[in-house]
């Protein structure tokens, strides 16, 4: 599902990835974990296309991303990876529904269509009443599943997860952490998670130990 191989990125003369190795399968959840400034949020952004390594090889269900460019790559993106990001990063002027449909509509799916997947979404979220609510009428954990929601509207093969938890209280957190598990046993879809939380980290089908740029 992902493989890569012999990945390295540095900004001006920082070195920050120093030749990663790694193979994940469908299905599993795996967990990154390290000290700040150890790569991991910048593995993250390379596995999913948001940036570009200086080197190496980078197979996403079965696809070498990197040799595609441009829209090609955008596309390939918005159907094969979901994003939940620490910040929820939810367009404040649109519903809930609104928000989730957002990366349907960019992959050109009809409006009947998306809103028909994203209200079972949010019913499988066990936000079906809240999908006309906006961002700020919203808890801090609703924003996060609804977040959630929006990764998964493309039925997407990958699913990257940067500090998910890292703004949530601990129940919400809690809750969070059991629902991605509940998602993969659902979809079957593949998880990988950054974090600091240690007890998400220990949860997942396997830990990742980020050090110096390199998979420990």
């Amino acid at each position: 599902m992902i493989v890569g191989k012999n990945i390295f990125k540095a900004y001006g003369n920082v070195k920050v990835l120093n030749g990663i190795d790694l193979s994940i399968q469908k299905g599993e959840v795996v967990s990154v974990v390290g000290a700040s400034g150890a790569g991991k949020s910048t593995l993250l952004h390379i596995l999913g296309t948001l940036d570009k390594a200086d080197a190496g090889e980078l197979m996403l269900n079965n696809t070498a991303v990197h040799a595609l460019k441009g829209n090609e790559l955008a596309a390939f993106r918005n159907k094969n990876i979901g994003f939940v990001f620490q910040f929820h990063q939810l367009l404040p002027e649109f519903t809930a529904l609104e928000n989730v449909c957002i990366p349907a509509f960019i992959g050109g799916v009809a409006k009947v269509e998306a809103e028909k997947k994203a209200m079972e979404l949010l019913d499988f979220l066990g936000l079906p009443q809240r999908a006309q609510h906006k961002p700020a009428e919203l808890s801090g954990g609703e924003q996060q599943r609804v977040a959630v929601a929006r990764a998964l509207i493309n039925n997407p093969a990958i699913v990257l997860a940067d500090e998910p938890s890292g703004n949530l209280d601990s129940h919400h957190a809690a809750e969070l952490h059991q629902l991605f598990f509940r998602l993969r046993d659902h979809f079957q879809q593949t998880f990988v998670i950054v974090t600091h939380n240690e007890t998400l980290a220990n949860q997942a089908d396997r830990k990742l130990v980020m050090k110096d740029g390199r998979i420990i």
